[in-house]
């Protein structure tokens, strides 16, 4: 019970719950004196006065107030305040930390829990570039830079840029070195920068044909053994050997590029060996190319390595050894998947999508690319071999379609069999059974093939002028593939033929749908448009052609014969020009440049395009008649001499040339070598009028006694011409009466009658009226007559369309034509 104490009555403990405290009262803050002071000053930092000692009832805290009376709260509990200072240390406060109170509170700090009393935060401090490390960084970021706009500006082609930036960055890297020594950080010199640079350099020295440089730049990292790898680069030194033509040097540097590659890198290996046979051919070492090819062909076989077996086995005439490296070439996985793959099928859609989403990516297209280059290949290679590998080519070709049937490219038997009659057409045995045969045994394959030989069979019927079977078998092409361009381009020229202009058009202007690089359907468009009189239309067909065929000397005389037509001289001068530009010993388009030069007066230079086009091509009579004239009326007569006499050669049968050559003799005082040369041209033509009347002539003014004899001929001659013009007069008055007559009986026939003795008799007095008179001399008429004319360059290939006939290798690839459409007429 001592234990025990007794609650005092005057301790009441629920006391004191309804005492107002004024310090809570906010409302009266703004008139708080002592409150706005500790606000606006550093009185209000002073902390909380806690308890003394944890654990036990704090004791009474007095709270001021403005109002005066210090007044005591306990806690409840009895337990210490959160936050309370112990002995001066700060104790840590819970669940606060997100409201910005920190455990670290001190006394006199104030509540900022945004840190705006520590002030605005320092600048940031300047970065020092004067540093020898910040140089060096930023000189090898300005190397790398240029080595990037070098390799930029090659990908662009523009070389030389790309030449001078390598060169820049080689400076560059050179000054870094430099800067590293002088800073004592030579150990730190980065070779991977040196190698990118040196390499770079090399590169685009070789890209701008600079091959000492670029050796000498290869030569640098080579000889650097700090440089790993770098014995591969003599690969690309081998190379540069090869395009100077060194091929010594090139197969020494390739054989010390394999010692150095090891057999991990197999296709590296490879692609050597077969650079070292490509360099064996090209020294007209067969044998040692063989041995290369044979080695890559039993370890990796490929392509174009046994393409290039079956050339070195056809360059030493070795049949059997072609034949197995034929079955070798056919047999080479390709390594690509089959196209029924590309097929959609009905039932699954989202496969469809997938399928259609790759049917066109870029490795379908390469895969479709490997096949073409390999049919290529093939296709040429059984052209090469076929002729070779028996007695008879065909027999040759038949053993190469047998092969290729049982191989994975069957679809080429057929354009085998084509190619076989083709080389028929190549020997020019157009009417060879054997060709036509092999194409009309196509008519019942498939569509592709039956067109091609159908395109053919029309094509040589065509040039056989068998216009109907041409047009027949243009038919059964278009009948079998309607967007086959060289089967329309033979359609129409069979139409064109047959001066069905409009159609013709028709049938080119479909070619042109079907596919807009059809050269020779524009070609023949344009044709088609100058012989309808649509010259502006025939012109625009022409300016195309010229923007896809850049260098072709028919176009651009196409165009130049359009401007002439269109009476634009100067267009026309000026397209002839880069004829002559691009075909410098075109004879013709020589003289058309005389004739317009002459048409516009300025003879000089009409007499010196006349005069190289006789000199590359001295027959042509029209300029040998120009230049003849042109020497009488420039008064050399002894230089028109030489002219007239090679035109007498040409045309032995006309007169008129050995007239000429005599006017020349007696115009420049040779009396008696005019004499001698009228004397022979009566002997070869004893009723010429002409040759008696000068013979009359000089043999007076010579006071000669055949003066006499010369004479009588000359009366009866003129007896005999009038006889002739009597009986042409009654021709006519017969023919006016067999008109009136037929005009009675039939107004069609009269008019046909009426014309063609019209003609005839204009012809005829045409040609009397070009006689000279009894009283003038034969050169009094002959400046009038010489007139130089134009012969079309290309003949009648100008005026008929081109056939189709397609080329699609070149002789020096070993292929043969297929008939399309781009082979000029006959």
């Amino acid at each position: 019970m001592e234990h025990v104490h007794l609650a005092v009555e005057e301790d009441d403990l629920y006391s004191g719950y309804n005492d107002y405290n004024p310090t809570f009262d906010s409302e009266e803050l703004e008139n708080d004196v002592g409150f706005q002071q500790a606000v606006r000053t550093s009185h209000g930092r002073r902390p909380p006065m806690t308890a003394k000692f944890p654990g036990t009832p704090i004791g009474p805290r007095s709270l001021a107030s403005s109002f005066g009376a210090r007044l005591h709260m306990a806690s409840s509990m009895g337990r210490p305040m959160t936050g309370a200072v112990q002995d001066g240390s700060a104790r840590p406060m819970t669940a606060v930390k997100a409201a910005g109170y920190t455990s670290s509170l001190s006394r006199g700090s104030a509540f900022d829990p945004l840190g705006q009393s520590r002030g605005p935060a320092p600048a940031l401090e300047a970065k020092n570039e004067d540093t020898p490390e910040e140089k060096i960084k930023i000189l090898e970021k300005k190397v790398n830079d240029l080595i990037e706009e070098s390799c930029m500006a090659q990908s662009m082609g523009a070389l030389q840029v790309a030449l001078e930036k390598a060169k820049e960055a080689g400076r560059k890297e050179r000054a870094l070195v430099r800067q590293r020594e002088q800073s004592g950080s030579a150990d730190h010199i980065n070779l991977d920068l040196t190698y990118s640079v040196l390499l770079n350099l090399a590169n685009q020295y070789t890209n701008n044909e600079m091959y000492p440089e670029a050796l000498n730049s290869y030569q640098i990292i080579v000889k650097n053994k700090m440089f790993s790898n770098a014995g591969r680069l003599k690969v690309n030194m081998a190379n540069i050997y090869f395009k100077q033509k060194n091929y010594p040097k090139a197969i020494k540097f390739y054989r010390m590029a394999l010692d150095q590659i090891t057999n991990a890198h197999k296709e590296m290996r490879i692609k050597i060996m077969q650079n070292i046979g490509v360099v064996f051919i090209c020294m007209g070492q067969y044998t040692d190319a063989i041995t290369s090819f044979e080695h890559i062909m039993s370890e990796s076989p490929n392509i174009k390595t046994g393409f290039n077996l079956i050339l070195c086995y056809y360059a030493i005439g070795d049949r059997e050894r072609m034949k197995k490296a034929f079955q070798k070439l056919i047999s080479v996985p390709l390594g690509i998947d089959d196209e029924d793959k590309y097929i959609p099928s009905n039932e699954d859609t989202s496969s469809n999508m997938v399928i259609e989403a790759i049917k066109n990516d870029k490795l379908h297209q390469m895969e479709r690319d490997l096949k073409t280059l390999a049919e290529k290949y093939i296709m040429t290679a059984a052209k090469l071999i076929a002729p070779a590998i028996e007695t008879l080519f065909a027999t040759g070709f038949d053993w190469c379609v047998d092969m290729v049937k049982s191989s994975q490219y069957v679809e080429l038997a057929n354009d085998l069999e084509i190619n076989k009659a083709i080389t028929y057409l190549r020997q020019k045995d157009f009417n060879q059974v054997e060709a036509v045969e092999t194409l009309k045994a196509f008519e019942k394959k498939d569509s592709r093939v039956k067109s091609a030989a159908a395109t053919n069979l029309s094509f040589l019927y065509f040039l056989e002028k068998d216009y109907d079977q041409a047009d027949r078998y243009a038919d059964l092409a278009m009948n079998a593939d309607r967007y086959n361009p060289a089967a329309l381009i033979n359609k129409g020229n069979t139409v064109f033929v047959k001066q069905d202009y409009e159609k013709a058009a028709e049938f080119y202007k479909e070619a042109l749908r079907n596919d807009s690089s059809c050269t020779e359907g524009l070609y023949n468009l344009g044709l088609t448009y100058q012989r309808l009189n649509r010259l502006e239309e025939a012109l625009d067909c022409f300016l195309k052609l010229h923007a896809i065929l850049r260098n072709s000397s028919q176009v651009m005389y196409q165009l130049a014969s359009l401007y002439e037509l269109l009476e634009n001289p100067e267009q026309a001068i000026e397209w002839l020009m880069q004829v002559i530009s691009v075909t410098p010993t075109d004879a013709q388009a020589l003289a058309k440049l005389g004739e317009l030069h002459d048409s516009e007066g300025d003879k000089s230079q009409a007499f010196q395009y006349y005069y190289e086009s006789f000199r590359y091509f001295p027959s042509n009579i029209h300029v040998i008649e120009w230049l003849g004239a042109y020497y009488i009326e420039t008064q050399f007569c002894e230089k028109a001499i030489q002219y007239f006499e090679r035109a007498t050669l040409i045309q032995p049968t006309q007169v008129k040339w050995q007239l000429m050559v005599a006017s020349c003799y007696r115009r420049s005082g040779n009396s008696q070598k005019a004499l001698e040369t009228y004397k022979e041209i009566h002997r070869k033509f004893p009723e010429n009028v002409e040759c008696l009347r000068f013979l009359v002539r000089l043999c007076t003014d010579m006071q000669l006694k055949e003066v006499q004899d010369y004479a009588t001929k000359l009366k009866k001659v003129e007896k005999m011409k009038e006889i002739r013009e009597q009986r042409i007069k009654s021709g006519r008055e017969g023919s006016a009466r067999s008109r009136r007559e037929g005009r009675e009986s039939s107004a069609g026939s009269a008019d046909s009658g009426r014309s063609s003795s019209s003609t005839k008799g204009e012809r005829l007095s045409a040609k009397m009226r070009s006689l000279p008179g009894s009283n003038e001399p034969y050169e009094a008429s002959s400046p009038k007559e010489l007139d130089a004319s134009y012969v079309d360059p290309l003949g009648p290939q100008m005026d008929r369309p081109k056939t189709g006939v397609k080329k699609r290798v070149e002789d020096d690839d070993f292929a043969d034509e297929e008939l399309g459409d781009d082979l000029l007429p006959e």
